[in-house]
């Protein structure tokens, strides 16, 4: 029908009179077709005009900015959190202190929890990172871009090598926090502002998830950990003053609002810590925080571990009685032995409440459907036999649920490959 209206317009006479044949106009105008649909899809997606670095921010961003008694000028602070796939901008009210002005969800990010090493690695950075006009890219082909400043003086002293990491737009990264188009063209225009504004410097805080007590206790076991501890002091410090935290490297660890007691002697990220203090009044308040927190990661870290011996037990003693029932020749009583299986760790109801762990405890990690690193789950091949335990789960239906959904599964980490590094 659609072709018929195009032979009907005042192309269609001058395709008949042409002399094609039937077929090659039917593929002339399959083409037409095709073209008007293109130029719709093309017509949803975000554009920004040629101007694209000078855009102002976005009519929502400054609704909320009147609402929160911000001026557009002030200046702004960036987190950034890996497992949730969240990038905050927070900005200075009037006031002086810093609100969150909105928070953005994170298109793509490559690499895995845990900071980068080295170039290549494809790893996403976690640390402080200081943005100066100098890093703002306003001719990035990945739309609009800054660069991290990657390596800085932390990374630097620890022998940390790789280039070209950055935020921007077109929702591709390979090592960078990447956006769509339309978000980036909001948060570039913010940093940009801010420069107006007189800040002379914004600063990035990348951590691998929110650093809370029920976070560090989720991934206790991690390699990291002692490096996420440093990070999390630097968080505690902005979650106390709701200020950005001066940031300083020595002994080739960050220290935070740290202001030295001779004048005029320099942190040096690889040197020996000059003799330094911290404001009284903070360093109490980091202090009362993180010995709350780190009560909480105790009693946290305790019930993750009595769930985990649980869960060892029962798989073991599922295991002892499959290999019974299977083996027919063992003396083992299948009556006692299923008796004693069936509750394994029986508790008290309320114990049994304390020991279980908080729904926000263990949130699933955010993944944007094709994101650069993907988690997916398969069954896995477990060891022991798999007809015994086929007969086990048929004629035993009994045992902890976790155990019989659980079972098997394991994450597949899949790496798609990303597109061309920005400029």
């Amino acid at each position: 029908m659609v072709f018929r209206r195009l032979m009907n317009t005042p192309a269609g006479p001058l395709l008949g009179n042409s002399g094609l044949s039937g077929r090659k106009a039917a593929r002339l105008g399959a083409a037409l077709m095709l073209a008007g649909v293109l130029a719709a899809c093309q017509a949803d997606e975000f554009t920004a005009g040629p101007n694209k670095a000078q855009q102002p921010v976005s009519a929502s961003i400054k609704r909320k900015m009147n609402d929160l008694n911000m001026s557009s000028t002030s200046p702004i602070m960036i987190r950034i959190f890996k497992e949730e796939s969240a990038l905050e901008v927070w900005k200075q009210t009037r006031t002086g202190k810093y609100q969150l002005l909105d928070e953005f969800e994170i298109c793509k990010w490559s690499g895995k929890l845990g900071p980068k090493f080295k170039e290549g690695d494809r790893q996403a950075p976690e640390g402080f990172y200081e943005i100066t006009p100098a890093l703002m890219n306003p001719n990035s082909s990945y739309h609009l871009a800054f660069n991290l400043g990657y390596p800085n003086s932390y990374d630097r002293s620890h022998g940390r090598t790789g280039s070209h990491l950055m935020v921007h737009g077109a929702c591709s990264s390979r090592g960078c926090y990447a956006m769509t188009d339309e978000q980036v063209q909001d948060i570039y225009a913010l940093a940009r502002d801010s420069f107006k504004g007189g800040q002379r410097s914004f600063q990035v805080q990348a951590f691998p998830f929110r650093m809370t007590p029920e976070n560090m206790a989720r991934h206790r076991d991690s390699e990291h950990m002692e490096f996420w501890k440093m990070l999390k002091t630097g968080y505690d410090h902005f979650e106390i003053t709701q200020t950005p935290p001066q940031i300083s490297v020595c002994e080739k660890k960050y220290v935070f609002d740290a202001t030295t007691l001779v004048e005029g002697v320099p942190f040096r990220a690889s040197a020996k810590c000059p003799d330094y203090q911290v404001s009284p009044s903070i360093a109490t308040a980091v202090a009362s925080k993180q010995r709350r927190d780190n009560e909480k990661y105790q009693q946290l870290a305790a019930r993750f571990d009595a769930r985990d011996e649980r869960q060892k037990r029962w798989e073991e003693r599922s295991n002892r009685l499959a290999e019974a029932l299977g083996g027919g020749e063992d003396d083992t009583n299948p009556a006692v032995a299923t008796a004693e299986t069936a509750a394994p760790d029986a508790q008290p109801a309320a114990e049994t409440a304390t020991a279980a762990v908080p729904a926000e405890a263990a949130p699933a990690a955010h993944r944007r459907p094709g994101s650069a690193v993907e988690t997916a789950f398969a069954p896995q091949d477990q060891s022991g036999g798999s007809s015994v335990g086929s007969f086990f789960k048929r004629w035993v239906p009994f045992g902890p649920k976790a155990s019989e959904e659980g079972a098997g599964v394991g994450p597949i980490e899949t790496e798609v490959v990303p597109d061309t590094k920005p400029n």
